[in-house]
């Protein structure tokens, strides 16, 4: 068990939990940014937790929901106050309602993760600061301090398991809902890098083309919130079987993240909604791709067509042909 204390201090309004690890500070952090590691142990090992955003940046935000074994749901969020990477990060906790929104009728708290080396390996100090001794006390009855102790009992194994998330893992797809799938992958480069990357249109061109034998004639890059885009690809022999994508931007904050529509160009297919978080950790920059179904039946019909086999052709082609020689 990594936890080595927990303070309460009912004057202060706080819960101090402290936890050692023998991992290095950088790994630990990871752990942390990266929303395939820490949904294997936010939740306790009876209610584990999806994460649907996790845009690890001051003015971001976190949303997950933790799924109890009969089924009952659990949805929270994370409003991101302050990132100081790899060593600090303070967010506002709350609960959230069945559609993502904030529960005001639960209490919010807030809460600062510390992150520093030792001569073993790493520690972590957890203070969360409650607004009333009412709310305290609420929580704690609620099983705060017990499910935080289960949580974190699991992090060694995630900290250990280090070939699931390296860089150099090919590109994976992990379903979150019946709508929702997150498609991962490390990238060998900076997050600037890989931001201008997909919005380039010379540099998007060169990589963004699948399997070999295609080129991308049409890129329409969108700059401003609301701006339209057009994206089209053609064989490299001249013959038929040309396609294409069009959409909106929604939500762009450079160079972490951006949310779009998609839909396949000149037919009725329903459009999904992308969206793309750019993150810094060790070896390069987890790309996380988190994409909105209309129902289960289309999000199966894309993952069928071997969907994330092409991505990874294009994300390696990026790394090899464009990030290589930067």
């Amino acid at each position: 068990m990594p936890i080595t204390s927990v303070t309460k201090d009912h004057e202060a309004l706080t819960m101090t939990v402290v936890a050692d690890f023998a991992a290095p500070l950088k790994r630990l952090w990871d752990a942390y940014a990266d929303p395939r590691q820490i949904e294997q142990f936010w939740g306790p090992p009876t209610y584990p937790a999806k994460f649907t955003r996790h845009d690890m940046v001051a003015g971001g935000r976190t949303d997950y929901v933790m799924t109890g074994p009969n089924g009952e749901k659990s949805p929270g969020h994370w409003d991101f106050l302050l990132v100081e990477a790899p060593h600090r990060f303070e967010v506002e906790d709350g609960f959230s309602n069945e559609d993502g929104t904030d529960n005001t009728d639960m209490p919010s708290m807030r809460m600062t993760f510390e992150f520093e080396a030792t001569d073993g390996g790493s520690r972590l100090t957890t203070v969360t600061h409650f607004g009333t001794a009412d709310q305290l006390e609420q929580l704690l009855a609620m099983g705060m301090e017990k499910g935080m102790t289960l949580a974190m009992g699991q992090i060694d194994d995630v900290l250990a398991d280090l070939a699931s998330f390296a860089v150099g893992r090919a590109t994976n797809a992990d379903v979150l809902s019946d709508t929702q799938i997150r498609v991962s992958r490390v990238i060998r480069g900076t997050v600037d890098q890989v931001w201008q990357a997909h919005h380039d249109p010379e540099l998007m061109k060169r990589w963004m083309l699948g399997p070999d034998g295609w080129t991308m004639p049409i890129c329409e890059v969108p700059v401003n919130v609301g701006d339209a885009y057009r994206f089209g690809w053609a064989p490299e022999d001249g013959s038929d079987g040309a396609f294409g994508f069009d959409g909106e931007l929604l939500e762009s904050n450079p160079p972490h993240r951006e949310v779009t529509t998609e839909h396949m160009t000149d037919t009725d297919y329903p459009s999904t909604t992308n969206e793309m978080t750019l993150t810094a950790v060790d070896g390069g920059t987890l790309l996380s791709l988190v994409i909105t179904y209309p129902n289960a039946e289309v999000r199966d019909m894309v993952l069928a067509t071997g969907m994330t086999d092409g991505m990874e052709t294009s994300y390696a082609r990026l790394e090899a042909d464009v990030l290589a020689s930067a």
